[in-house]
């Protein structure tokens, strides 16, 4: 039986810890940025965890990480 692929653009979009979460980046922080606070764009450039329900889906298109 052939190889899975993994899906490449979850593949640069999302990486996993030691523990088995995922990693994302936060969304809204690409542009029309002057009418958010800066006190909000700086919250926005840390990493989250994706949700356990998300974290599902996302171990389905990444089979080999």
């Amino acid at each position: 039986m052939p190889k899975q692929k993994s899906h490449r653009a979850s593949a640069k979009r999302f990486s996993f810890t030691k523990t088995g979460k995922v990693k994302r980046g936060c969304a809204y922080k690409s542009h029309i940025l002057t009418k958010k606070t800066t006190k909000r764009t700086r919250k926005l450039r840390k990493g989250a965890y994706a949700s356990a329900t998300e974290a599902k889906i996302i171990r389905r298109l990444l089979p080999y990480k």
